[in-house]
């Protein structure tokens, strides 16, 4: 169980009412980034202080001059948020112990950024914070590809996903390799606390929030963001799908605190795969065959897991 010394959320009524993510910004209309940030906010309250790498977020968020940020923002390049974070983390240290902030404010930094900006371009920036040690939650949001950009493959797009750098034909069925699995390289850094979450599981993403902030020394929330124009669903559908890939176990929500592991939402009856996959045009090219690969892989993983936590929280296949 967690070591965490606060109450979680348990209902919907324990969520704070104060906004601190204006309305106007400019993401897609479905789009479950807002909801992650809207709720990240809720839970850390004003005394934030948010670094922003370039991504979806940033250029829908600040569109000078507006802004939807009502906590202290910067934004930042694709490849330094964790080293800015840094920065800002060792600054306010210093000028608490120079008087200037009072010593015990609680400050929160968080670093934000998408699965390129932290998968592929970012990842040696966050290396070096999470081995010095700085007390920065870092939340990646994932939507599996270079969304702002183009629609172009990430280190975490998934495999035989389309992307318009991995084309469908008749050699190349989207992306030849596995997603990388972000959250299990930070944890190999040690730190206190490492977690993965699904917007469409709000109360187990904001705990998981609650308790990154809370830890002394960094800690790291890998978010699963479907992303209605990269992964070509209706709008309407976007906690559907995150729901899904829980439910599949294509998204496994676990977290790893102080050396402690535990899955945080058991699926005791698993659907298939195809529950999830079929409703994204990103896999319209996938036959059954294609699919049934993607289900012995994920099978695979759960039987890793269920090991992991010695017993059997993701149950077998249902339907």
């Amino acid at each position: 169980m967690s070591s965490s010394t606060k109450p979680g959320y348990k209902t919907v009524f324990d969520i704070p009412r104060e906004e601190y993510q204006a309305p106007g910004h400019g993401l897609c209309a479905g789009c479950t980034a807002g909801t992650i940030v809207r709720l990240l906010l809720k839970v850390a309250g004003p005394n934030t202080i948010v670094v922003n790498a370039t991504g979806c977020v940033e250029v829908s968020t600040t569109t000078f001059p507006y802004t939807s940020w009502r906590v202290p923002y910067i934004h930042v390049a694709f490849e330094n948020t964790a080293a800015v974070a840094s920065g800002i983390e060792a600054a306010i240290k210093i000028l608490k112990q120079k008087g200037v902030i009072d010593p015990n404010k609680q400050i929160n930094i968080i670093a934000l950024a998408g699965d390129g900006g932290t998968a592929d371009i970012g990842i040696q920036a966050l290396s070096g914070m999470l081995e010095r040690g700085h007390k920065v939650m870092y939340v990646m949001y994932d939507n599996e590809a270079y969304m702002n950009t183009g629609i172009q493959r990430s280190g975490a797009t998934p495999k035989l996903a389309w992307t318009t750098t991995t084309p469908v034909g008749k050699v190349l069925k989207g992306k030849l390799q596995i997603k990388k699995p972000m959250a299990e390289i930070v944890a190999a850094h040690k730190i206190p606390y490492v977690a993965t979450a699904n917007p469409a599981y709000f109360l187990d993403m904001m705990n998981k929030f609650r308790r990154g902030l809370e830890v002394e020394g960094p800690s790291f929330i890998h978010v699963l963001q479907p992303c209605t124009t990269g992964w070509r669903f209706d709008p309407r559908l976007g906690i559907k799908i995150a729901r899904l890939a829980t439910e599949t176990a294509m998204w496994i929500n676990w977290e790893l605190d102080h050396d402690e592991f535990r899955v945080t939402v058991p699926v005791p009856k698993r659907k298939h795969v195809k529950h999830y996959i079929r409703l994204q045009g990103r896999f319209n090219h996938l036959t059954d065959a294609d699919i049934e690969e993607i289900q012995k892989m994920v099978d695979k993983e759960v039987e890793r897991i269920n090991k992991m936590v010695g017993k059997e929280v993701i149950g077998p296949v249902v339907e």
